[in-house]
């Protein structure tokens, strides 16, 4: 089965092709050729392939031979139909640029006018040129060469000699794309110095918008160092906050010092609305502006738009703006295509459709505790910034429960590293719950880790609806509690870990989750590779052991890169858990463990000394027999007939290795009694001292609340007679049950080692006793001779 969008391009394609060439393409055939499959490089047929072989090949190249129909379906579900005019614009440029010249050069022409002319009229840009291009930074480097090519004359003849003397100088925010100033400096042949970053405000107005007073210093001063100020690039909509500059009064300062006004930004989609912002509508006002139509409209593979004014077409020509080559201006083709089938109010319907999005959500959050937002302008904003965050009075007061709660506590470095690793799970966690919603998280200067929304980036292409924002919204409800809990039992945590023997609590600020803690292998001090080797054994174990445990906790070894060693890090938790019993557990479980390993490593050598000790008494028993049985009866012939008139009768003398106590013991008792005796009873299990009664279907380390009794009154005395009950039973019982799951689980290797022992025993008693016998043989014979 053939992709259903990749049968339609293809099916579309063909049409266009009928259609073009007006059915009257003849079919030649020729002779099929025959080759040898080695002959052939790589998977190329002899004889070709059809449409349909050559789209599933490209199918299963884009998706994988083996992954779901679900999966592939979905990821071009979103497609659409004007997104088709998009891909066959593409195909339709590369058949139109085999046109002879002169209906080649008319219907590009056309085409780029009309494109030119719809953009200018749609963002209320008037008398503008348009330049199509694949980057979207290219276009802001065509305005720079433009700007160069204006401002010194002679830059043409002359080249970098001119910019020596006078260097030139371009302002950017600092809330500007990240790398924007160093690709403009390698591009255009500039050194860096060349670039001049623009702080955003620090007291008044918005934090990430630039700051108009401290630019008109640092052009005053530039040109009191026979600097040149060449451009200025705002933003209408910041690539993190989406927060929009003060473009009014930065295109009366460059008026004023006669420098080019460059504007770039997601909210410059709004001025197809109806209604716009007064500081987005002073962009119309600008030199020149760049539009990624692409993203806002769901277009795949559509050039982005750079608009711009200028009267000199010779120096739109030099800087790269306009191209003489016809084939260059096919690029506006597939946007050409798609805006006229989108229509006026298809695409308006669009931008509009993502900014009720974002209002959508935006309303949704302000009602949320825990969230802070960072929006420019609650009224029309298209883009959403929120954060879980520890500046709000009720987490202050949660952190730091006293009698000065009530003071507003300043947010430590830690506090607010914690605060970024928790909305960096947030927003992971949002993005996996929702991925229609297209969240992300972002890194804004002075607001930390956030998680931003910018459904004018996302939607046409995701698909995002409104039920998708009321699901994120749910979401995020269920996240804030466990975020607060969290942040609540963390310190709770750390105190209950230091104050238990035999853990240590590992600080680990960039794990989301309840903390780390790590189970100290008890080495006498002495640290080297044999000891942290036991000491990852032990942890490792104690990872395996804690998972195994019926818990709604996730424990884990952390993340893949950066995280400590032989540790156990804890995930997020909610407000039933009881921090003590977990702690103890943990500490348990870790004895548990380190006992049972210390027990083997014993039991070796406590083996060899019993077997060594066995060898001794067992040569001494072999002496002893010869002095009880005589030196007749050790002569082979002499010795059997003499025990035949008189046999001899010797009690049987073995040996017991009893592992518990570590010591040799005789058989005789077992012999006598013909059965064999239990021995010292092994020392019991380290266990939680705190054995709490759980409730029917109740998991591990929950407590009970308050706010959560929501039993009736016959349930309530039946669960207390089943209590009670319970209770009776374990005070009886519970000395055996102790007992047998100790001895169960250590009998099987005690029974295992103690085998081997005995065998290794019998055989050795064996060995003596043949070896006793040759010996005695040999002294009969040598009295004989004599």
């Amino acid at each position: 089965m053939v992709d259903p969008t990749l049968a339609e391009m293809g099916k579309n394609l063909n049409e266009a092709m009928k259609i073009l060439e007006d059915n009257q393409r003849k079919i030649e055939e020729e002779d099929e050729k025959k080759y040898v499959r080695k002959d052939i490089p790589g998977p190329l047929q002899g004889s070709g392939q059809d449409m349909v072989s050559i789209l599933q090949l490209v199918q299963n190249l884009m998706h994988g031979e083996e992954e779901d129909e679900s999966s592939q379906s979905y990821r071009l579900q979103n497609v659409g139909e004007q997104g088709h005019m998009a891909l066959l614009g593409h195909s339709l440029a590369a058949y139109i640029s085999v046109l002879n010249r002169e209906r080649l050069r008319n219907l590009t022409t056309r085409i780029l006018s009309d494109t030119t002319l719809w953009l200018c009229r749609l963002f209320r840009y008037e008398n503008g040129s348009a330049y199509y291009h694949e980057d979207d930074r290219e276009g802001l480097l065509k305005v720079c060469r433009l700007v160069i090519h204006s401002c010194y004359e002679d830059y043409t003849v002359e080249g970098f000699n001119v910019l020596y003397n006078k260097q030139p100088v371009i302002y950017i925010s600092s809330a500007a794309r990240t790398g924007l100033g160093q690709i403009l400096c390698n591009q255009l042949g500039l050194p860096l110095s060349c670039m001049c970053r623009v702080p955003c405000n620090t007291m008044f107005g918005s934090q990430h918008q630039m700051d108009v007073a401290l630019l008109d210093r640092l052009i005053k001063d530039d040109i009191e160092s026979g600097k040149l100020p060449l451009l200025l690039v705002a933003n209408a909509g910041t690539p993190g906050a989406g927060h929009t500059d003060k473009l009014g009064r930065l295109k009366e300062l460059c008026e004023q010092y006669n420098m080019w006004l460059h504007v770039e930004g997601v909210n410059l989609a709004t001025l197809a609305l109806g209604y716009v912002s007064s500081s987005v509508l002073a962009a119309t006002k600008c030199d020149s502006m760049t539009l990624t139509l692409g993203s806002w409209l769901g277009l795949p593979a559509v050039p982005a738009v750079t608009l711009y004014r200028h009267e000199d077409p010779s120096l739109s020509l030099a800087a790269g703006l306009t191209s003489s080559q016809p084939v260059e201006k096919l690029r506006a083709l597939p946007l050409w295509l798609s805006l006229q089938y989108l229509g006026h109010d298809g695409i308006v319907e669009r931008i509009k459709h993502a900014s009720q999005l974002s209002q959508r959500l935006l309303e949704n959050l302000k009602n949320m505790d825990f969230i802070k937002t960072s929006v420019e302008d609650e009224l029309s904003s298209p883009v959403v910034v929120f954060k879980f965050s520890l500046e709000l009075p009720n987490i202050d007061q949660m952190l730091h429960a006293g009698p000065a709660s009530s003071i507003q506590h300043p947010i430590t470095s830690n506090e607010r590293h914690i605060c970024d690793t928790f909305n960096q799970w947030l927003g992971e966690q949002l993005a996996q719950l929702v991925p229609a919603s297209g969240v992300d998280v972002v890194e804004i200067e002075d607001e930390g880790t956030c998680v931003r929304f910018s459904p004018l980036m996302t939607s046409a292409v995701l698909g995002t609806e409104v039920q998708d924002v009321d699901q994120l919204v749910d979401c995020l409800k269920m996240k804030i509690p466990i975020l607060t809990c969290t942040l609540q039992l963390r310190e709770e945590f750390e105190q209950e870990v230091k104050r238990t023997v035999g853990l240590s609590y590992i600080e680990d600020l960039s794990w989301p989750g309840l903390g780390v803690v790590r189970y100290e292998y008890n080495s006498d001090g002495k640290k080297d590779d044999k000891q942290e080797k036991e000491a990852e054994k032990i942890n490792t174990g104690l990872l395996k052991k804690l998972n195994e445990l019926e818990s709604d906790l996730s424990f884990s070894l952390g993340p893949e890169f950066g995280g400590e060693k032989n540790c156990v890090y804890i995930g997020m938790v909610t407000e039933d858990l009881d921090v003590s019993e977990l702690v103890e557990t943990i500490a348990a479980t870790g004895r548990e463990i380190e006992e049972n390993s210390r027990l083997l490593e014993n039991m070796t050598e406590v083996v060899r000394r019993g077997i060594q000790e066995a060898q001794v008494q067992l040569q001494k028993a072999n002496e002893e027999r010869l002095l009880e049985e005589g030196l007749l009866r050790q002569i082979p012939v002499v010795g059997s007939v003499l025990n035949w008139f008189s046999p001899f009768q010797a009690s049987p003398k073995g040996r017991t290795f009893d592992l518990t106590a570590g010591s040799l013991e005789s058989t005789e008792p077992t012999y006598v009694s013909k059965a064999q005796g239990t021995g010292t009873t092994p020392p019991p299990t380290p266990t939680p001292n705190r054995i709490k009664q759980r409730l029917p279907g109740q998991k591990l380390f929950k407590r009970s609340l308050r706010s959560s009794d929501g039993f009736s009154e016959t349930s309530s005395v039946s669960h207390t007679d089943d209590l009670e009950k319970i209770e009776q039973r374990s005070h009886s019982v519970s000395a055996i049950q102790e007992q047998g799951t100790v001895e169960t689980e250590k009998a099987e290797q005690q029974n295992e080692i103690a085998q081997v022992t005995n065998d290794k025993t019998e055989d050795l008693q064996s060995d003596k006793s043949q070896k006793s016998g040759n010996d005695s043989t040999k002294v009969e014979e040598q009295e004989s001779l004599r």
